[in-house]
């Protein structure tokens, strides 16, 4: 891209926005001959209030235009496509121009359309896809805002919904990749729009993508209370049926919390708070994944053993990996970023007893269920850094191997 002239990366990007030069025009206030011109290089863009009218109209960073991609990042995550990271950036913090952006947008996909997509996307981050949802990430997120801003009557509620749904899997998947403040950005409009859908349970898993946001940014206190107080308030009793789908989300929430109170060296907290998620769980009956929280009995044994290895207790963790998931045939039927985020967590665990070939192992097993969990996560860096530094000699070939394709050295 960065070798071609700017009228053809000018076409380029509108057609991967799906606009006719036409349209593009009336966007601009131009006429379709000038954008013909500039695309074919007949006429120059030399200056950059129009360059950065055009990369308004674009959804895209005017750097782009200039031939100038964003930086790299420096630790080796290739997996990360920066453009993508970038366009979804740029539709989650226009709020200024919202309107007057939707007021001629084409037509946004049907109720029926979003749905399938949401839950497309939905699918593409159990299955830790990584770079596939950032690919798509950035016309669902446009997709979803403009039906959301489009729909009225019953269709609003549900519009609403769908939206706050796309914002929660652009928070998962950002977090994921270190983009934590974005992350953080998309769950708290998360639970702005989750009042608009008025689902109570939907604010309530909003809540958890907001809570783990902030752990990642390493506040760990206010991810501990935002998430015992929303539990508290969808805490199955009273005026609150115990459906599954609300013992799920309470879980979730009680998980969520213990994670937090973890990080904080809180052991009796986490015992209470995962203890009473696994009164949730018995209710339950069985892994299920309403609201897509993959909650249950053995969703949450990889949440206690994953707060074991927040606690320091790495030994602990591998023993319950051992003696209590490993035996569940639930966790060889969870999805893959599941089965992958828990081997990344007994790679923790393992190095914190010091026992690095298993931990780089564990990597390795991580990697073969879900690649990019394992290879665009950097706290997966960290560790497997950590397993090359501290192993005597040549580590083995399958960890060497992996380490290279993560670009991680000594």
């Amino acid at each position: 891209m960065d070798e071609l002239p700017i009228g053809r990366r000018v076409a380029y990007w509108r057609g991967r926005r799906k606009m006719s030069q036409q349209v593009f025009a009336d966007r601009l206030g131009k006429s379709k001959s000038w954008v013909d011109k500039v695309e074919r290089g007949v006429r120059r863009l030399d200056k950059f209030s129009v360059l950065y009218e055009i990369a308004d109209v674009l959804q895209l960073d005017a750097q782009l235009l200039l031939g100038k991609a964003p930086e790299r990042r420096a630790d080796g995550l290739t997996c990360i496509d920066e453009v993508e990271v970038d366009e979804i950036r740029s539709a989650l913090e226009r709020y200024d121009s919202m309107s007057s952006f939707f007021a001629t947008a084409p037509h946004p996909p049907s109720l029926a359309e979003m749905t399938k997509s949401v839950n497309h996307a939905w699918l593409t981050y159990q299955y830790a896809r990584y770079g596939v949802l950032t690919r798509a990430l950035p016309k669902l997120l446009r997709d979803a805002q403009a039906l959301d801003s489009l729909s009225g009557g019953e269709e609003a509620g549900k519009a609403a919904h769908l939206l706050g749904q796309v914002y929660q899997i652009a928070s998962s998947a950002l977090r994921k990749l270190g983009e934590y403040e974005l992350a953080w950005l998309a769950a708290d409009r998360s639970m702005a729009v989750s009042q608009r859908a008025d689902d109570p349970l939907l604010a309530g898993v909003a809540t958890y993508r907001v809570g783990n946001a902030l752990l990642a940014l390493g506040r760990a206190r206010p991810a501990l209370e935002v998430n015992v107080s929303v539990a508290n308030r969808l805490a199955p009793g009273g005026a609150n049926p115990a459906t599954p789908d609300r013992l799920s989300v309470y879980g979730m929430l009680l998980l969520q919390g213990a994670m937090a109170a973890a990080r904080m060296g809180d052991n009796n907290t986490v015992k209470d708070l995962v203890n009473e998620a696994e009164g949730a769980a018995g209710r339950l009956g069985g892994d299920q994944n309403h609201y897509w929280t993959s909650f249950g009995p053995t969703n949450l044994e990889l949440h206690r053993a994953a707060a074991l290895v927040e606690l320091g207790e790495g030994g602990n963790a591998v023993s319950t990996h051992e003696q209590t998931i490993m035996r569940r045939d639930g966790f060889n039927a969870m999805l893959p970023e599941r089965r992958a985020h828990h081997m990344l967590d007994l790679a923790r665990g393992f190095a914190q007893i010091g026992d690095l070939d298993r931990a780089g192992e564990a990597l390795v097993d991580g990697d073969r269920l879900a690649p990019s969990e394992i290879r665009c996560r950097p706290i997966a860096h960290e560790v497997m850094s950590n397993v090359l530094r501290r192993t005597r000699g040549a580590p083995p070939a399958p960890i060497a191997e992996l380490a290279e394709h993560m670009g991680v050295g000594i």
